[in-house]
């Protein structure tokens, strides 16, 4: 799964690089929480569109999204299937951009040691991402979204199974432009990252508290504790 990741690409960094009409202004983000708002590449009236949404997908059925389990991540293999997926699946997908991400390596007891999980060459990468829009009775809106996961790599599989979907730069049109290439055309994307695209290295466990966001926490920590 996916549970933290980071963003500390500047928006020029991010439009040049993803090539979105209209951006905002955010800071850089170096641990990123569940229903804190993310950064959203998606498709709309022809070109590529820069959002802020909410980490936690909230179907359009939803009737109250205060009672309603928080979907921060979406398994590859059921996205065709599970209700909760199934539209944003074959008409509402995004890009989620991140510098990285967090996994957790459990030792003895209830000890875990938190990696961060980076491309070598520190670039941004698109992590592939559902987005909905949920209309509430009274007016109110949210725009939620969730990242995708498979399999985990050789490099992040010694710490977790699972991991999220890292799109290649000539997946990305594909992946956005849901009219031209449906849900069943872009499967083939989602799948585990190359093993010498990523590497994994020890950090301080503050990671594990969300209120924790400095660059410190992207400091390697020598030796780990486990």
């Amino acid at each position: 799964m996916c549970g933290r990741f980071v963003l500390t690409a500047t928006p020029e960094e991010l439009a040049a690089l993803f090539g979105y009409l209209d951006g905002d202004w955010f800071p850089p983000r170096y641990n990123i929480a569940p229903t804190q708002p993310i950064a959203a590449i998606r498709l709309g009236r022809g070109a590529r569109r820069f959002a802020l949404v909410r980490w936690g997908l909230v179907p359009a059925w939803v009737e109250d999204p205060r009672t309603f389990s928080l979907l921060i991540n979406a398994r590859a293999e059921g996205l065709a299937t599970r209700p909760a997926f199934k539209a944003a699946f074959q008409y509402r997908r995004c890009l989620v951009p991140a510098t990285g991400f967090y996994e957790w390596r459990r030792g003895a007891g209830r000890q875990r040691q938190p990696y961060l999980v980076r491309r070598r060459d520190r670039q941004p990468m698109a992590l592939a991402g559902l987005w909905e829009t949920w209309l509430g009775r009274d007016g109110s809106e949210i725009d939620s979204a969730c990242i995708v996961t498979t399999d985990a790599n050789r490099v992040v599989s010694s710490i977790h199974d699972r991991m999220p979907v890292i799109l290649d730069p000539d997946g990305w049109e594909r992946w956005l432009d849901s009219t031209a290439h449906p849900a069943g055309s872009v499967q083939e994307l989602l799948r585990p990252a190359p093993d010498d695209l990523l590497e994994a290295v020890p950090v301080d466990p503050r990671v594990n508290k969300a209120e924790n966001d400095d660059p410190a926490l992207l400091e390697p920590l020598i030796p780990p504790l486990l």
